[in-house]
């Protein structure tokens, strides 16, 4: 078991991009690969290619040695890694109100990656449906959500859990008055790409 640096390289190749004024389409343009791979790659929805991460890193104008370089493994305490909720890390996703994540630990075992999140929902919160290269796992943790898919709409509850493959489209609908709040666990299956 070892952290990952999977959900970093996502994030720094979206700091870069913003940094630099750079579309996703101009982005994807000049990296000769779709827009909608960079927003899933930028999202944390899908895992690169190591061809496709060099032509991204290309495409910025950066060096492979300075975008890699303040990149560290952290594999102190051998197989038990131990996070605090001090140490989760915020993010976001396609820009979605009333989306709130926190990430409690990525990692990699063999060629599969875990990535493992708490996401509070607001009452009000809204996003486009959405695929993830992952099989998700939602345990609802407080509050009262409906999980949108193409054909059903699933019901649930504090206690209550929903495993599905990310390629469905989806999205959740906090159907409460207050704050929803799910443990999300992502696998992306490395074997298959």
């Amino acid at each position: 078991m070892e952290d990952n640096t999977v959900f970093k390289i996502s994030a720094k190749i979206k700091e870069i991009r913003k940094d630099k004024s750079i579309t996703i389409q101009e982005l994807a343009d000049k990296a000769g690969v779709s827009k909608g791979l960079i927003s899933q790659i930028e999202n944390n929805r899908t895992v690169p290619s190591l061809f496709v991460l060099i032509n991204i890193v290309n495409a910025l104008d950066v060096d492979l040695n300075e975008f890699f370089q303040d990149f560290k493994t952290n594999n102190e305490g051998g197989p038990i890694i131990v996070r605090k909720k001090q140490d989760y890390e915020n993010f976001e996703k396609e820009h979605a109100i009333g989306f709130q994540y926190q990430r409690i630990l990525a990692s990699t075992i063999d060629s599969s990656t875990l990535d493992i999140v708490l996401l509070e929902l607001a009452p009000d919160a809204t996003r486009p449906m959405v695929e993830t290269e992952a099989f998700e796992y939602k345990y609802m943790v407080s509050g009262q959500v409906e999980y949108i898919f193409p054909d059903r709409t699933v019901a649930l509850e504090a206690g209550d859990s929903i495993f599905f493959d990310g390629r469905i489209s989806h999205t959740p609908k906090n159907t409460g008055t207050v704050p929803a709040l799910m443990l999300i666990v992502y696998f992306f299956d490395g074997k298959g790409k």
